[in-house]
């Protein structure tokens, strides 16, 4: 049910809505000069003229003078009416059609009160949007969580740190954009429908297109086009955009993520993990980040992580001997695995129908990953994790990856890529047989793909990042919903 006093204020401002127009305002008008942002003003020297604009925070009148505070994105600052200096009709004015939440255009000069604060003695005003609804909390904030991802713009309004943590990802995603311009990498894009689900172990959501009247599904991952545009020409691409994986919510898992991948012609895997560390580096200084970063772990606790390079270099497969007792090397059989497991008292949620690889990850993200607080590469994956990557020389049963984990989250997906046809369409089928058998994150074979392979490919390295993740963890938060503006939810009721 609605608070009672809400819907009151609602009606008493669609009142002022109503005396407004009668009294020739306009209450949504259609522009307005704005010739300095707060942030700029509070930079001026005093009795410096301005002109800017925002929304009312609050609004205090004490007899022949009004303070307000006013807020735009780059900051807030005080307002001062006299009834001396703008008139006592305009005066009774102001008091008579501003709310908190309105939108105010002020002209007028900087000057400090008697207690210090900068503000601006208003000598002119202008009506610029009416509020039908208060502010949450008469302007003290947002304290119910659901509240802020569902109306998100409420949270901005409320919270500075909220708007500042959304400033810091645009200017995240500007300096990832400049680095890859600076090393010679061409932005693309690609298809978002795709006719299959490849690239990732991941459940894609289902569409149809009607005009051609085919089954599509929403991309996971951007991997095989852009291979696909390494061998056309391409030599050192990056595509940065949404994915999507029809899979459970929790606090480092959205249904849509914003997900960067590039590809580099005759790189391999260790060349992308100096690539990685260069990239971080120039990341951290460009934005003027800490290297040492507390972050809460998976018990809320707060955790100091060090992203100073060079990063520890951990064996995948000697990790989890560590933390299992198990070489899962020799396992390749999954029942087999399964037994162990049983044996061991790990249990595994929905162990039965998983494929080798699927077993093996989800024992890995049990048990060894939740330790790796500080940046981690790992490498040395078995050949059955990644049906997509180059087979190691020295040893065939494993593959060229490697991954950078941080605070038990995986951050970084990179490997040498599988440029072999032959050898990738036998990586399909057994894919295939894995989703037969009732696995449903393995992939499914792409034909386009295997034809593009069979025109050659030179060697590629390939990398893939989640954006949210990493933004999460740079701005000390502990879920991907808050560096995300709208995430989904369940409707309400």
């Amino acid at each position: 049910m609605a608070d009672p006093d809400i819907k009151d204020e609602y009606q008493t401002r669609l009142k002022k809505l109503e005396n407004l127009k009668a009294e020739g305002i306009q209450p949504y008008p259609e522009k307005f000069q704005k010739s300095q942002l707060i942030a700029e003003i509070l930079k001026l020297k005093l009795n410096s003229s301005v002109q800017t604009a925002g929304r009312l925070l609050t609004v205090r009148e004490m007899g022949k003078i009004a303070f307000c505070h006013l807020l735009d994105w780059t900051g807030k600052i005080q307002l001062v009416l006299k009834i001396d200096d703008i008139g006592k009709e305009n005066f009774k004015k102001f008091v008579k059609i501003f709310d908190t939440g309105d939108f105010i255009g002020v002209t007028g000069k900087t000057f400090k009160t008697q207690k210090g604060e900068l503000s601006i003695l208003v000598e002119k005003f202008e009506f610029l949007g009416k509020a039908l609804r208060p502010l949450p909390e008469k302007w003290h904030g947002l304290s119910d969580q659901e509240i802020k991802y569902r109306q998100r713009y409420l949270d901005l309004v409320s919270d500075q740190d909220t708007l500042r943590r959304f400033i810091l990802r645009s200017e995240f995603i500007k300096a990832l954009r400049e680095f890859y311009w600076q090393e010679g990498f061409i932005e693309v894009e690609t298809p978002t429908l795709m006719q299959t689900a490849t690239g990732a172990a991941a459940t894609p959501y289902k569409t149809h297109n009607n005009a051609l009247d085919i089954d599509l599904v929403l991309r996971i991952s951007h991997e095989l086009p852009l291979k696909e545009l390494i061998s056309g020409g391409f030599e050192k691409i990056f595509e940065l955009g949404k994915a999507f994986r029809n899979e459970g919510h929790d606090p480092s898992h959205l249904p849509e993520h914003t997900h960067l991948e590039h590809y580099v012609a005759y790189w391999n895997y260790e060349d992308n993990i100096k690539f990685t560390e260069k990239m971080f580096n120039y990341l951290f200084k460009t934005l003027s980040l800490p290297k040492k970063i507390n972050i809460k772990n998976k018990s809320g606790s707060q955790t100091l992580v060090d992203f100073k390079t060079p990063w520890q270099r951990i064996d995948y497969v000697e990790l989890i001997k560590k933390d299992t007792g198990l070489d899962i090397l020799k396992f390749s059989d999954p029942e087999e695995l399964r037994k162990e497991l049983k044996k061991k008292k790990i249990i595994i949620e929905g162990v039965e129908k998983m494929s080798l690889a699927t077993l093996v990850d989800n024992v890995y993200k049990k048990v060894s990953r939740p330790k790796l607080i500080n940046p981690t590469i790992l490498y040395g994956y078995p050949k059955f994790l990644q049906p997509l990557a180059r087979v190691n020389n020295k040893d065939q049963r494993l593959v060229d990856q490697f991954q950078l984990v941080v605070n038990g989250w995986e951050i970084v997906k990179a490997y040498s890529e599988l440029v072999d046809p032959i050898d990738q369409r036998d990586r399909f089928e057994q894919q295939k047989k894995a989703r037969a058998a009732g696995d449903l994150e393995a992939m499914d074979i792409d034909k386009e793909f295997l034809l593009a392979m069979e025109h050659g490919m030179p060697p590629i390295s390939g990398w893939g990042m989640g954006i949210d993740r990493l933004v999460t963890l740079l701005t000390q938060q502990d879920n991907l919903r808050d560096v995300v503006l709208f995430p989904l939810l369940r409707p309400e009721k």
